[in-house]
């Protein structure tokens, strides 16, 4: 680990450079809009020198004096060429124009995209809005989460749901980004939509493996997701309505060039369609079900070296049930908050900032009352979070990055209060808990040689739970035999730790490379889960006394290969990943109000496999394949007589092919097929009686699959010409869900039938499945 920093360290101290060295720094745009653009690569002709903006579309290259042809291209976008004398320090925007735009005296000439094979990072893969909402969509609401389950390497959570799991990594696993704000709960509807509104999102990064060390807190992936900023050059409209809910979205200039904003709005309207199903005599008058979430973001260009963006998310999902012949009711809100502060500034010409503050808030409640009796149960967690990271271009042969955090997170358990009459019930229950999170990293990203790239980063985070809290000592029976109050902000436990990462490439010609990757995770908060999706009444809990931080190594190789001039880009990826205080319930647990350590038993787990992938990039016919064969086992000293089984994550075989042939201008056809092994599921091996009582007796864990998943999904995409002189252009989007109408296992359960008495008790196994084909029609507008 010395020698590790030792030789980050002496990188640094070399990036120094003589007197005849010049930069050239500034932002590269969409001309249209103004929107800066993430990961756009500026390359200079005849050498290899060459530099990818940031997050923020900021870019810098330090340069000898002379004349340089820079080319400019990005995914989507008609490439640029531009010759400059540079006889000094310049700044220079390069703005480009959408390759969707139609110019008669522009001739668009095909580049290569060889990203794939010349970058050091392994398993990351940039998602364009286009080709998210071009994918058949379930009632025809474009997911991003979707079409993220498409890619090898990541399996969906179950029939129809957003969650999902990374290289048999567990669904708390991922870390989920929406403008620095960490996302705890992504799903709508109980997880079927996710909470990304599609009109409100500018980029969607996966990061699957070789995580840089600017990212950490989890164990398998990132879902980096940035809002759009809103239009610099004029007001733009965009709406859509479809079978499930509608959009709203309207972004534009605040001042022009300066300062623009974006508000988007969606929310369904399920509750409004059966309504009318309810009459007014009906004992479930006032039941109903409705999600709606909004998007806002402003931004400011203070000056030249200064610019300042607010962005925020707000999420809610009601669920109400009224039985009014009972007097009974319930109400069910749970939902997501989250605030941006951001602050970008340019020290000088190669150095450039950005300094993040962070509110989040996620909560669920629920509520019921019947006659006079009125219950209530709540849980969430609330962060306060500072980051600040730093970009450093040193050379065209080092860009460094740099920074950290500080996060206050707030955990709300089960939170119980009751009332009858005038009496009131509240049962000491709340016991919140405390922590602080820090992390300090930096890493390089080195051209060695014109063959070999290397990203290298360091980590150190470290975890500390404090007061106010109650610590108790038990004996071996459970029962408190002493207890120690810590006050506030007094550390009861800390943890930390190292994280090493590192991705290697080696070119083995211009149209291939060699990929290694290394890296170790600690991630200190977990998801209390009984399912195997992402439910609101799930718990996140901390890092304490008794539950320690969850661990990982994860080992990479790969081979990427692109074909036809790059028209068809291909890859073959292996993996390890082996996890340590793993957490699992314990054998025979029942959900409760208790603090659910007490439910808690530990172990490790490791997974293993080998990712294919084709992805045809040009022509009018596009898409992918991926598949992946994969190993996911657990091992519990006190689960499963301490042998082996599979995780509810393991799927042997996963498979998804995605098509999209453009017929001409007005028409475009999209389909997706997807097959997976069943589910890992624990069932009944054994019925019998005792004192009369009808007993089960479970089987091994995890040791039956469901039925094989699969089905078929279709969509076509009209888009009229537009009449002249009419401001608005529209499309409508018809799309069939399960074509063939493949009832798919959501989950099984046992049916009794007969009597014992009469020696006819008979019990089936009875498959339970959600979808059958769904026909959907959206129309979307922009002005």
């Amino acid at each position: 680990m010395r020698y590790w920093v030792a030789m980050m360290l002496v990188v640094i101290s070399q990036l120094v450079y003589g007197q005849e060295k010049v930069t050239i720094n500034g932002y590269i745009k969409d001309t249209l809009s103004g929107e800066t653009l993430i990961g756009a690569s500026l390359n200079v002709n005849g050498v290899t020198r060459g530099v990818t903006s940031n997050q923020y579309g900021f870019y810098s290259l330090t340069l000898p004096k002379g004349k340089y042809t820079f080319t400019c291209t990005f995914v989507g976008y008609l490439p640029v060429d531009t010759t400059i004398e540079l006889s000094g320090n310049t700044n220079l925007t390069f703005n480009l124009f959408p390759n969707n735009v139609i110019f008669e005296t522009v001739t668009v000439t095909g580049r290569r995209r060889d990203n794939n094979v010349k970058t050091a990072q392994m398993g990351k893969i940039d998602l364009s809005m286009e080709t998210v909402k071009s994918v058949p969509a379930l009632l025809g609401e474009v997911d991003v989460l979707k079409v993220l389950q498409l890619l090898p390497g990541v399996r969906n959570a179950g029939e129809g749901n957003a969650g999902f799991y990374v290289r048999g990594g567990g669904p708390d696993q991922n870390l989920i980004l929406l403008d620095d704000a960490v996302v705890y709960n992504s799903g709508h509807l109980f997880g079927f939509f996710s909470v990304f509104n599609s009109d409100a999102i500018k980029n969607v990064s996966l990061i699957k493996g070789g995580m840089p060390s600017q990212y950490g807190g989890r164990l398998s992936s990132v879902v980096d997701v940035t809002l759009k900023e809103g239009n610099m050059n004029k007001t733009q409209i965009d709406a859509g309505i479809g079978a499930i809910a509608s959009r709203f979205s309207i972004q534009g200039p605040i001042v022009k060039d300066k300062a623009s904003y974006i508000v988007s709005a969606r929310r369904t309207y399920i509750d409004v369609l059966t309504k009318p199903f309810l009459s007014k005599d009906s004992d479930f008058r006032g039941s109903g079900y409705y999600f709606y979430d909004l998007n806002l973001k402003m931004n400011y260009i203070v000056s030249e070296k200064d610019r300042v963006y607010l962005s925020g998310y707000f999420g809610r999902d009601v669920f109400n049930y009224n039985n009014n012949r009972r007097g009974f009711n319930t109400n069910i809100p749970w939902g997501n908050s989250t605030a941006t502060f951001r602050w970008n500034h340019v020290f000088n010409r190669k150095l450039f900032s950005n300094v993040s503050l962070v509110y989040n808030d996620y909560n669920f409640a629920f509520a019921a009352t019947q006659n006079d009796f009125r219950i209530k149960l709540s849980s969430g967690i609330r962060d306060l979070n500072a980051k600040f990271d730093f970009d450093y271009f040193a050379s065209p042969k080092h860009k460094v990055k740099f920074g950290g955090l500080y996060t206050h997170h707030t955990f709300f358990p089960n939170i119980l209060t009751a009332e009858q009459g005038a009496t009131t019930f509240t049962p000491n229950n709340a016991n919140k808990k405390y922590a602080n999170e820090y992390a300090l990293y930096i890493q390089d990203d080195w051209d060695v040689s014109d063959k070999v790239k290397l990203n290298y980063g360091l980590r150190y985070g470290a975890f500390q739970q404090v007061g106010r809290y109650m610590s108790y000592k038990k004996d071996v029976n459970g029962n408190k035999t002493d207890s120690t109050f810590f006050g506030s902000g007094e550390t009861v436990k800390l943890y930390g730790g190292l994280e090493p990462r590192a991705t290697l490439r080696y070119s083995l010609n211009d149209y291939s490379s060699l990929k290694f990757a290394v890296s170790r995770n600690l991630q200190y908060i977990h998801l209390v889960s009984n399912s195997g999706t992402t439910l609101p009444t799930d718990l996140w809990v901390p890092s304490t006394e008794n539950v320690k931080p969850q661990i990982s190594w994860q080992y990479a190789a790969g081979y990427f290969r692109n074909f036809a001039n790059s028209m068809f880009e291909t890859s073959v990826e292996l993996y390890y990943k082996n996890m340590q205080n793993q957490i699992e319930y314990r054998e025979g647990y029942t959900p409760s109000l208790s603090d659910p350590e007490q439910d808690f038993t530990f172990g490790r787990g490791w997974s293993y496999g080998a990712e294919f992938f084709v992805n045809k990039v040009k022509g009018r016919f596009t898409g992918w394949v991926g598949y992946t064969l994969s190993w996911t086992w657990r091992r519990f000293p006190f689960l499963n007589n301490n042998e082996k089984f599979p995780s509810k994550f393991d799927r042997r075989h996963d498979m998804s092919v995605v098509g999209t042939y453009e017929i001409n201008k007005k028409w475009k056809l999209s389909s997706v097929f997807i097959y997976g092994t069943g589910n890992a599921v624990t069932v009944p091996e054994r019925f019998y009686f005792i004192n009369g009582i009808l007993t089960q007796e479970n089987g091994r864990i995890n040791s039956y699959r469901l039925a094989p998943y699969h089905r078929l999904d279709f969509s076509a995409t009209y888009a009229p010409t537009p009449k002249k002189n009419r401001k608005f252009q529209s499309n409508w989007v018809f799309s069939i869900y399960n074509v063939y109408s493949r009832q798919n296992p959501y989950f099984i359960y046992f049916n009794q039938s007969g009597s014992p008495a009469t020696g006819n008790l008979k019990i089936d196994a009875t498959q339970v499945s959600l979808f059958p084909i769904i026909p959907s029609v959206t129309w979307n507008v922009k002005i």
